[in-house]
């Protein structure tokens, strides 16, 4: 990013949205980050806060400033902030500015932008296009999927002279703003990829506005409407390209190829070029994935492509996740990228890495120990299998867990809410299953406000793991109170006798004023004070200097019975009278909180200061409304180990529970009753689903495998069998096994490995 913005160009730019300079030395800037984890240098750059969902960049100024910046684009009711040697722009709205200054930066280029939207494969399409359109033309895209207000933003903002034209990938918006966003932008050319069959949104015309061209499918159901509106540019395919194109099995990578080859058409690349860059075409891997490794180790597994962007944002999500341990970098390039070597030490040199290895060069893995790793090179470079190495198990079968989908599903969570109310995600039981570790670090990188355990223990463990947010431990139990103390754990308090014991605890470790969570029963009759017992807590509370009220709370019993509200109202009821008792005697803030994932989308008048999220973030609810908007982040899947044939009489597992009545093809895969794959599953009452087909258990279910049914599949050994995922949902599943979907998470075994895809 090289800005070359100046502070008189600033002073001219304050003037048109109505701000304030408070002017010192800084004279110029070159570039914007917004996150402050990501600051490398801090010479010649502006930190700009953003508001977010679920933080805003105005709590992270100190931090930029102690990391030396001294240029600030911050919203004008953050004047307290001020330090006499910094300089800041005052604005009415960090975001608006931020698309201004992008503005203002892409009207300097005058070479084509392609603007690349709709509901499916944008960002495939936009990788396969930089594929082609790269061997002939100085490409510049936006990174992965870097497609929101403040991600269009950024991207212009890394336009350069450099270039010969520009990718720019949008996402969904609003009517106004994709009006906005085309100010931003000013699209040349417009690709339009796969829609939803759904009806046509018209307001998505407004984002082409200007557009000397679109490119769109001939099938999709929107091209009349565009055809009406603009000019459309559709090449003649030869044959050989139609075969290329006809070899993506997936009808929907067919879509969005087609759509990248008349781009590449549009700017007039040569079809032997094109036909060459086509055998080379990526298998994209779009999400890196993040796995729990050997020797502590945390690795970051992004080994599709090499080029400088790709290498800018994987460094920086290195950056983001890493907390205080090492940052090392495993490169691997291959003999025709080797001229890059220069150019790629430059951006590892500003990040400041602990160590940098080439996969050419020899080393002892075993001394990579408790860093987070990451790995990145070219698809010739093999850098998969060094990824392998790295994997702490061997087990076959393990979990995706898509950390973009429990994102979206927080913000669906969250739009019920006022913004001022506060975010508790529940990470007991191994985070539902997901990985405590591992999800604890993703809700802090979002800025949830509050993590929620079931016992110290599983805090602790958090802490030792470097997580800094506040923790609610719900059933505090006398035997851990010193490690509660010890690793600033919120204890639960919930009886008279636990209160007495903690007070103790705090008194010979000589800490006051120490939070605690009282916890109220307000019909759930498990944990919980009485409403008749508050008088003598408050009295115990008010006259112990060691403690104080951080919340008030109680756990509803019924808020997912959505035709009948009468036992939650009565609930609702019982916890305002606790509150009202409480804060009348008590003279400092205390917050409240009462709603689970359920209960924040029916009884959302109700949502106090907090809610408290579980297993809905996973995108599983019963909530109807809630339900629609939701997006399942958990598959479950195993490959085939074996295959046999099996004849007429022959039996299969333990007990010949199943004796073959013809002959039948089998396959063996690696999940059993230790993984959570229940035995009741046995004998067709589960099964699993090869090639989008199901196929039934066939005899019963053992402890480490499973044999199913493929005499009506081709299959062979390697092949992907998915256990839960787009098939055989997680609702469906735990029909099956005659439970709930909590039950089947929390059963998962430590033994199945965790995959964690981040766009």
């Amino acid at each position: 990013m090289k800005l070359r913005f100046s502070i008189s160009d600033l002073k001219s730019f304050t003037k048109i949205i109505h701000s304030e300079l408070i002017p010192n030395q800084t004279s110029t800037f070159e570039s914007i980050v917004v996150d402050s984890r990501k600051i490398t240098s801090s010479n010649q750059v502006a930190f700009c806060a953003i508001p977010g969902r679920f933080h805003d960049g105005h709590d992270f100024i100190e931090d930029a400033y102690k990391k030396g910046i001294r240029l600030f684009i911050v919203n004008e009711k953050h004047k307290s902030t001020f330090h006499d040697d910094a300089t800041y722009f005052l604005v009415q709205d960090t975001l608006w500015t931020l698309q201004e200054l992008a503005k203002l930066h892409r009207q300097k280029f005058d070479y084509s932008i392609v603007l690349i939207a709709g509901d499916l494969g944008k960002t495939t399409t936009k990788e396969w296009a930089y594929h082609l359109l790269s061997s002939k033309f100085r490409v510049i895209r936006s990174p992965k999927s870097f497609n929101t207000n403040m991600g269009v933003a950024l991207s212009l903002l890394e336009l350069n002279e450099n270039c010969d034209l520009a990718l720019i990938e949008v996402a969904e918006q609003s009517n106004e703003e994709l009006i906005r966003i085309n100010e931003i932008v000013e699209p040349n050319i417009g690709i339009v990829t796969a829609l939803k069959n759904k009806e046509f949104n018209p307001s998505l015309l407004n984002l082409y506005k200007g557009c000397s061209s679109i490119i769109i499918h001939p099938e999709s159901f929107a091209i009349e409407q565009f055809k009406s509106s603009f000019s459309i540019s559709s090449k003649i395919l030869s044959n050989e390209i139609l075969t290329q194109i006809k070899q993506e099995k997936d009808k929907t990578k067919e879509f969005n190829l087609f759509l990248a080859i008349q781009l590449s058409l549009y700017f007039k690349l040569e079809n032997e070029l094109l036909l060459e860059q086509l055998k080379s075409l990526p298998k994209l891997a779009l999400r890196m994935e993040t796995f729990e490794g050997i020797n502590g180790n945390t690795v970051i597994n992004d080994s599709y492509n090499l080029d400088f962007e790709a290498l800018i944002y994987s460094l920086e999500y290195q950056l983001t996740v890493s907390g205080n341990k090492k940052r090392i970098i495993i490169i691997g390039i291959d003999s025709e990228n080797i001229d890059k070597k220069d150019k790629i030490n430059a951006i590892l040199d500003r990040y400041k890495l602990d160590e940098v290895i080439y996969n050419n060069e020899a080393f002892d893995y075993k001394h990579i120990q408790n860093a987070v790793v990451l790995i990145k090179g070219t698809r010739n470079a093999n850098m998969q299998k060094i990824a392998q190495k790295f994997r702490l198990k061997t087990h076959k079968t393990f979990l995706e867990i898509d950390l973009k989908a429990i994102k979206h599903n927080l913000e669906v969570y969250k739009s019920n809410l006022i913004p001022s109310t506060k975010v508790l995600v529940m990470v007991k039981s191994n985070a539902y299953g997901g990985g405590a570790e591992e999800m604890a670090k993703f809700y802090e990188e979002i800025g949830i406000d509050y993590l929620g355990v079931a016992y110290v223990d599983e805090g602790v463990d958090l802490r030792n793991k470097g997580i800094q947010l506040p923790i609610l431990v719900m059933n505090a139990e006398e035997n851990g109170f010193d490690d509660c103390i010890a690793y600033k754990l919120e204890p639960s308090i919930y009886s008279f006798e636990q209160l007495d014991e903690f007070i103790k605890a705090l008194i010979n470790v000589g800490k006051t004023n120490y939070p605690i969570h009282l916890k109220i029963n307000t019909g759930m009759n498990r944990l919980g004070f009485e409403l008749n017992e508050i008088g003598k807590v408050i009295e115990t509370i008010k006259a112990q200097p060691e403690i104080k009220i951080k919340s008030i709370f109680s756990h509803l019993a019924d808020a997912d019975n959505i035709e009948s509200s009468d036992f939650t109202k009565y609930q609702i009821q019982q916890f305002e009278i606790a509150v009202d008792q409480i804060c009348s005697q008590i003279n400092y803030p205390i917050e409240k909180h009462l709603l689970n994932s359920e209960a924040s989308a029916e009884y959302k008048d109700y949502q106090f200061d907090m809610v408290r999220l579980g297993i809905g973030v996973y995108g599983f609810a019963s909530h109807p409304v809630i339900k629609k908007q939701l997006v399942p982040a958990i598959k479950w899947k195993s490959s085939i180990s074996q295959i046999k044939k099996i004849n007429p009489g022959e039996s299969v597992g333990y007990s010949r529970s199943f004796i073959a009545t013809k002959n039948m093809t089998i396959a063996i895969v690696p999940v059993g009753y230790a993984d959570g794959y229940r035995r009741s599953l046995s004998n067709g009452s589960g099964g699993v689903y090869i090639k989008e087909l199901f196929c039934p258990v066939v005899g019963k279910v053992c402890m480490d495998m499973i044999m199913v049914d493929i005499t009506e599949q081709d299959c062979k050994v390697g092949d992907t069998v998915e256990i839960i995922g787009e098939n055989q949902s997680m609702e469906e599943f735990s029909k099956k096994m005659d439970t709930i979907p909590y039950e089947v998470m929390t059963n998962f075994s430590k033994r199945v490995h965790r995959v964690y895809l981040t766009n």
